[in-house]
């Protein structure tokens, strides 16, 4: 039978987090001092070096997360970090005290307290230990970013070399990143903006063909692809479903992962509105989703310089959680807000 892990001992009995006390504005964001987390069997605690942070804990935030039912809730579905306290385990674990490790999903931040503080505790199968020198600011932008692209494509669509990806709502943080991705897969991709002065971006994160969405693209996707294209992943949502479904193929695949525009249900459904031989699917984050292995050959990419980080902004200390949330919700700037975390 495992033990506890000695190392842990010297955490302090409280840290500092971000709470929401109530569903609210920016002000809902509190900072508090709150004891530090105790770490159940089969479980981790992680010192916290770094967090993005994401559209979901605005969600989470303002009180229209269906996931999130009981407050106060300290936000925050990923973060990155070492290892503080572990069940002991075999000689050939790596989830060992001091070791860097990467969390996301699972209902971090939301049945459960997540990575807005200096300490998070999650269970210990959606701990994904790596090895870098890339700095907090990097790592941090990374784990539900990379887990929903990667899943996205791969459990979702099953993308494969030499396919044609669409992908709808490019200037995201999960769509560009599934953008470079996809072309080191071996892919074609073409990608979407509403924005022409966006073009750009899509353009630096390996995208052939920039597309402006204008509402509708079937259209522009027919001039390049005139049978359609392999496979598509759809992160702005119902409301445009109907036209994304008719730029694939046939045989070809939809998956629908995100709703930037906010509409995740289509009223009056009926599967005719889906084209004879197109299929529709669907992907939901989870950790196990991004093998370690995996996540080490894009950290390794990423210092070599082959893949970019999407990041829009770092701040620093939890201080700046209310700027980054604001940034969040103006949308200027395309890429990932990340919170460092300084000793």
């Amino acid at each position: 039978m495992s033990q506890p892990s000695a190392v842990g001992d010297d955490a302090p009995a409280t840290m500092r987090a971000v709470v929401v006390t109530r569903p609210g504005g920016l002000d809902a964001l509190e900072i508090k001092d709150v004891p530090v987390p105790v770490r159940k069997p089969g479980w981790v605690r992680i010192k916290v070096k770094a967090f993005g942070v994401n559209e979901s804990e605005v969600t989470t935030r303002k009180g229209e997360s269906d996931a999130v039912v009981t407050y106060p809730r300290v936000p925050g579905i990923e973060g990155v970090g070492v290892v503080d306290e572990v069940d002991e385990v075999d000689e050939d674990s790596e989830l060992r005290p001091g070791q860097r490790v990467a969390t996301m999903m699972g209902g971090m931040g939301r049945s459960y307290d997540g990575a807005y503080a200096q300490y998070v505790t999650v269970p210990a199968a959606q701990v994904i230990p790596f090895e870098t020198s890339l700095p907090w600011e990097v790592v941090g932008a990374l784990p539900e970013m990379f887990q929903t692209a990667y899943g996205s494509l791969t459990t979702g669509l099953d993308l494969k070399a030499g396919q044609t990806l669409l992908i709808r709502g490019g200037t995201s943080t999960v769509g560009l990143s599934a953008a470079t991705i996809a072309k080191d897969l071996g892919a074609t991709v073409l990608s979407t903006t509403r924005s022409p002065e966006r073009a750009g971006d899509l353009r630096a994160a390996g995208v052939d063909h920039p597309l402006l969405d204008s509402g509708t693209i079937a259209d522009q996707v027919s001039e390049l692809m005139p049978e359609g294209v392999d496979a598509v992943l759809e992160l702005v949502g119902c409301s445009v479903l109907a036209d994304t479904l008719c730029t694939v193929r046939r045989h070809g695949t939809v998956c629908f992962t995100g709703a930037l525009a906010g509409e995740w249900t289509i009223p009056d459904f009926t599967p005719f509105m889906i084209p004879n031989g197109v299929r529709l699917t669907s992907y939901g984050g989870r950790a196990t989703d991004l093998p370690a292995d995996v996540f080490a050959r894009q950290l390794q990419a990423i210092a070599a310089g082959s893949l970019e980080v999407p990041v829009a902004k770092v701040y620093h200390g939890l201080e700046q959680v209310r700027d980054a949330q604001a940034d969040v919700e103006s949308g200027t700037t395309p890429g990932k807000y990340v919170v460092v975390l300084d000793d």
